[in-house]
């Protein structure tokens, strides 16, 4: 393939994101496939004391660094390394190191707000957005946030009925629309099926 071929993977967080997203590299293989992860394109903060990083609305497309990120897709797509910084979930705010990721003949976007901005929508050629039901995503991002983000129970509860909720029914649901492929209640293996196959056969 002369240009990648650029998949977009949106939907609310912990509806299974990362789930289709690893089942595309493996199926196309690991070597093939580049992942940019969409969480890790938040806004460096280390100008903030840990008070104001605190009272971030993460769940707001202004949380993001989307001139970075666009600038790192154009990159790869013309087949440029790109740093991509690393999120330091903890401090809230960005870690000193950043990872290399090479181009390659895929390049996966995979971020709640994946579908949002039009100049990323752009520059894809398949764009899926994950529907699954908002108790069972409150359950895995509870889940999530306290084993690998130090979180407590209380404080997911209280940042997913201030913001993750509503910030979800106001700006990622809507993405819905520009989505090609739609996978309803979660991911499920006949429509990834469909997915990875076409991908399959476009390397082929």
């Amino acid at each position: 393939m002369s240009t990648p071929f650029i998949i977009g993977v949106a939907g609310g967080s912990g509806s299974g994101k990362t789930t289709v997203t690893r089942k595309v590299v493996e199926t196309i293989g690991s070597d093939k496939a580049a992942v940019i992860i969409q969480d890790n394109y938040y806004r460096d903060q280390s100008h903030l004391t840990m008070e104001q990083r605190l009272h971030t609305n993460y769940d707001h497309p202004h949380a993001f660094d989307w001139p970075l990120l666009i600038e790192h897709i154009d990159a790869l797509k013309n087949g440029v390394p790109i740093e991509m910084p690393i999120y330091d979930f903890a401090n809230h705010t960005r870690a000193p190191q950043t990872e290399t990721v090479v181009s390659a003949p895929v390049i996966v976007i995979e971020g709640i707000f994946a579908l949002y901005d039009s100049a990323l929508r752009d520059l894809m050629s398949l764009k899926i957005f994950v529907d699954t039901d908002g108790d069972v995503r409150f359950i895995r991002r509870l889940q999530r946030d306290i084993a690998e983000r130090g979180r407590t129970m209380a404080s997911v509860i209280e940042q997913y009925l201030g913001t993750v909720r509503p910030m979800h029914n106001q700006f990622v649901e809507p993405t819905k629309r520009f989505a090609d492929v739609i996978l309803p209640h979660g991911v499920n293996d006949p429509a990834v099926d469909l997915i990875t196959a076409r991908v399959g056969n476009l390397l082929k």
